[in-house]
């Protein structure tokens, strides 16, 4: 198959339309249904329903879906042949309490080893480096297109493995979890606290099916959520209040200070956290800043 027919095909699928696909090709009408017409005599089918609003055969709709891909691919391959020209600040993404813990460290790390000052690694750091928060799946999604250079996701160590398509997944730690409590709180007084002795506590969490909500399930009761949130500062002013307990991240602890922080007795929640890189050419710090989250990592895991 003729890409560019290909690309041409799928402007014309997404626009409905062969005048708006030629528009936005720069190119004229009949050649825009020439070479779809050339393209489905070349596989033997049509793709496009020319008396139904241009809707899409079957064949059609299984060549979009490659077609999409290739586009994407073709786009990754342009912004990372033009980085290689100029490379640009490495952009490196994470779920907020990495981005806490974790990957400042690691940026530090990659400064001391370009021999930096330390009065000037901090400006270096946030002049070569651009950090920027978001969702596991958002920033895989990100590191696919190009728009991140290296991203750290996390997920359920219960759960089945969970790949990410179009990025290599690199496993980095596996993360436990402490219990917070509010100051003065009549379990702060032991060492470690089973789960099951906060069955009748008020909770705050992300929401109520998430890690948290499985492990308390799995402990043999169901969480009682007094409140929804995913700001590790409005959750540990609730904590401090009184209001709810909760379980917090190993990599998230700092951001509870003030509060009972105590491990769990027995076998507790656990997530694996993991690096993202694209597939195909990378910034040239990619591999140096994985080096340095291996080595930031091993404090934590």
């Amino acid at each position: 198959m003729d890409p560019r027919r290909v690309l041409t095909f799928r402007a014309v699928a997404h626009e409905r339309s062969f005048s708006a696909a030629a528009r936005a090709l720069s190119l004229t009408q009949p050649a825009v249904s020439q070479q779809v017409a050339a393209l489905e005599r070349e596989l033997g089918a049509r793709l496009l329903d020319r008396e139904h609003a241009m809707a899409l055969t079957p064949a059609g709709e299984v060549l979009l879906a490659h077609a999409d891909a290739i586009a994407e691919r073709f786009a990754l391959a342009e912004r990372q042949l033009a980085e290689l020209a100029v490379p640009p600040r490495l952009r490196i993404g994470a779920f907020p309490s990495a981005l806490a813990a974790l990957v400042p460290r690691a940026v530090a790390r990659l400064g001391a080893a370009a021999g930096e000052p330390p009065s000037a690694r901090a400006a270096g750091a946030l002049g070569e480096v651009i950090l920027e928060e978001g969702t596991t799946p958002e920033l895989a999604d990100r590191v696919g297109r190009g728009e991140l250079h290296l991203a750290l996701g996390f997920q359920d160590a219960t759960l089945e493995r969970r790949e990410h398509d179009g990025v290599e997944r690199r496993d980095l730690l596996q993360e436990t979890f402490l219990v917070a409590l509010p100051p003065g709180h009549r379990l702060a007084a032991l060492d470690a606290i089973p789960l099951t002795a906060l069955a009748e506590e008020r909770w705050i969490a992300p929401s109520g099916n998430n890690l948290i909500a499985r492990a308390c399930a799995a402990a043999g009761f169901e969480m009682q959520l007094s409140m929804v949130s995913r700001d590790p500062l409005a959750n540990r002013g609730v904590i401090a209040a009184g209001l709810a307990v909760t379980l917090v991240p190993r990599l998230g602890a700092d951001g509870f200070h003030g509060l009972e922080l105590r491990p769990i007795e027995g076998e507790g929640p656990r997530r694996d956290v993991y690096a993202l890189l694209p597939r195909g050419g990378r910034h040239p710090q990619a591999e140096d800043a994985w080096d340095a989250l291996v080595e930031v990592a091993s404090a934590f895991g």
